[in-house]
């Protein structure tokens, strides 16, 4: 996978395992394809606590469609929540895709809808555009906007954090849960997000050689100039 793309997801998975440990109960991956995570595992073994672990998929037939696979569930983000999945998942997880969805507000409800506590999501800041026929790119995100689309939803978040990886994608990992008091001093300690992609307009940076490189650069221009 090109650097520009896996730096983000390779910090995003590093951030997951910090988190999802401390998941307990039913726990769905949203929209999860195959539930790879790119570095040759599935997130399935990223919950080790999880009692139930489904994914969901939406287009049949589509890439990375519903197939029909062992405990994944048809569902489109675009409508309403079936009654019987309002609340049916102690955590819900959703790695970059609100970006493709056009209808993002009413992806953003669904998804909340399916929690009865935590939403955990992975979303881009800054991206190079990617789509091709089966799906579009439509959005970027800011902390700003996810802390009010999640208070919006009646979710606190309880950690935020983004990479700053020089000329790669930047991702913005967000928790928020329905009952933040339950999470106070188990999460990793975090800050709020306040400069993503600060290296962004920055000037190239200056590779610092090494003295004796330079001494053997100035003794060989010196030989050729004399």
């Amino acid at each position: 996978m090109d650097r520009r793309f896996r730096l983000a997801r390779l910090w995003s998975n590093r951030q997951l395992r910090s988190i999802a440990p401390l998941c307990e109960g039913d726990i769905v991956n949203v929209s999860a394809g195959d539930d790879i995570d790119k570095e040759g595992s599935t997130y399935k073994t990223y919950f080790p606590r999880a009692r139930s672990y489904v994914t969901t998929n939406y287009s049949p037939g589509a890439f990375r469609g519903y197939r029909g696979r062992e405990h994944e569930l048809l569902l489109d983000l675009t409508t309403e929540v079936p009654v019987e999945l309002h609340g049916a998942f102690d955590v819900v997880f959703n790695h970059t895709t609100l970006e493709h969805i056009f209808p993002v507000r009413e992806a953003f409800t669904c998804l909340c809808s399916l929690s009865r506590d935590l939403v955990i999501v992975v979303v881009p800041f800054c991206q190079e555009q990617h789509e091709n026929e089966g799906y579009k790119d439509y959005w970027r995100f800011t902390p700003a906007c996810l802390r009010q689309l999640f208070q919006e939803e009646g979710l606190t978040v309880v950690f935020e954090s983004a990479n700053n990886q020089c000329n790669a994608a930047v991702y913005l990992f967000f928790v928020a849960s329905r009952h933040p008091e339950r999470w106070i001093g188990k999460l990793p300690t975090c800050q709020p997000v306040t400069h993503a992609a600060g290296w962004v307009g920055s000037p190239a940076v200056s590779i610092p050689y090494p003295p004796f490189l330079l001494r053997g650069i100035r003794w060989l221009m010196h030989r050729i100039g004399g």
